[in-house]
């Protein structure tokens, strides 16, 4: 049984269809690109996985179990995360409260000893404001979120925009080692560096126009036509 299973789903906004038809599967303990160019509706279907935006049509299954009529919320209590582009964090809030606001009650301290412990620079932060810290820094606290709640799926929606190289490969290696490596989370991702990304990918997918134009291994992707032109036309969006 995959991790994630969407199938059939057709969302847009207002009155404008984006995603036609979608279905894509994530495998248990894995990592799955979503690769297009911009304005594929890669962001936009995972805002509807995660329950931010609501589909016309289809199904969204975690291990299973059918997601598709539940808010956001009892998603993310089910084991459900979402990374969402932008570093989704409290920027007035402190790194110490925002990693508390994401811990379960009881296991808050337990919650900020395990991301200093993958992402140390924060353990030099935990009073700052967050608006104040760099956005590499703030970065790594948005995927600390998907470290702190213990989840069973990620997605992760651009993570290494805006960050310099030396930061994008700590996140990277944070997703491939820290996540899956070590605890068998399963991982759909969608990122700028799409070669960076099938690298570490065991699946992928290209989204194109809101509809799904290739499946299949992250090797086949990588010596595909497909491959050259995504990579040339960039697949931020």
């Amino acid at each position: 049984m995959p991790a994630l299973e969407v199938t059939g789903i057709v969302a847009g906004y207002d009155e404008t269809t984006v995603l036609r038809d979608v279905s894509l599967k994530v495998a248990s303990g894995g990592v799955t690109a979503l690769v297009g160019p911009n304005g594929a509706g890669k962001t936009t279907l995972l805002r509807t996985i995660s329950g931010m935006l609501k589909p016309s049509q289809g199904e969204i299954r975690l291990d299973g179990e059918e997601l598709t009529g539940l808010p956001p919320h009892t998603r993310t209590r089910k084991g459900l995360c979402h990374v969402a582009e932008g570093r989704a964090v409290f920027k007035r809030l402190t790194v110490r409260e925002n990693l508390v606001m994401q811990a379960e009650r009881g296991r808050e301290k337990e919650a900020v000893e395990r991301s200093v412990a993958v992402f140390p620079v924060l353990g030099k932060r935990m009073s700052q404001t967050v608006g104040t810290m760099s956005g590499g820094e703030q970065q790594m606290l948005a995927m600390a979120r998907a470290y702190v709640r213990e989840p069973r799926m990620v997605l992760v929606d651009e993570p290494s925009l805006g960050l310099a190289p030396r930061l994008v490969d700590t996140i990277f290696e944070f997703l491939a080692n820290g996540l899956v490596a070590q605890r068998g989370v399963s991982v759909l991702v969608v990122d700028q560096f799409v070669g960076r990304v099938l690298e570490m990918a065991q699946s992928a997918y290209v989204l194109r126009r809101g509809e799904i134009v290739f499946c299949g291994t992250s090797q086949e992707l990588s010596k595909s036509d497909l491959f050259a032109h995504y990579v040339s036309e960039g697949s931020a969006g």
